[in-house]
């Protein structure tokens, strides 16, 4: 059920949340997760790019008042299983505060 797990809200307003992962994996980890249910990237319609724009929206606000906008991040969603995606609920991870190597290990 949503808000079960506590959560470090770092951006809100009426299309998306945006809080810090659990696990991160460099110093700026967060997930951006529309509040208009979609189970993942592959279940993206035509009609969802308004969700898609406001995911983006918040993650370039997030990643400036990061600090990380100069200096570069990364976005990712993951896509089934093997992608690692392990929550049933979009969600777009962006990720920054150090040097990322390609592809990521």
């Amino acid at each position: 059920m949503a808000g079960d797990i506590p959560a470090t809200i770092v951006h809100d307003n009426d299309d998306v949340l945006v809080f810090r992962d659990l696990n991160p994996v460099a110093p700026t980890h967060v997930l951006v997760i529309p509040k208009r249910h979609i189970v993942g990237a592959d279940q993206i319609s035509a009609s969802d790019g308004d969700v898609l724009a406001a995911m983006y929206v918040a993650a370039k606000a997030v990643a400036e008042a990061e600090g990380i906008a100069e200096s570069g991040y990364r976005t990712v969603f993951n896509v089934g299983p093997n992608a690692g995606q392990t929550v049933p609920h979009l969600h777009l991870h962006v990720v920054g505060g150090r040097g990322m190597s390609w592809p990521p290990g």
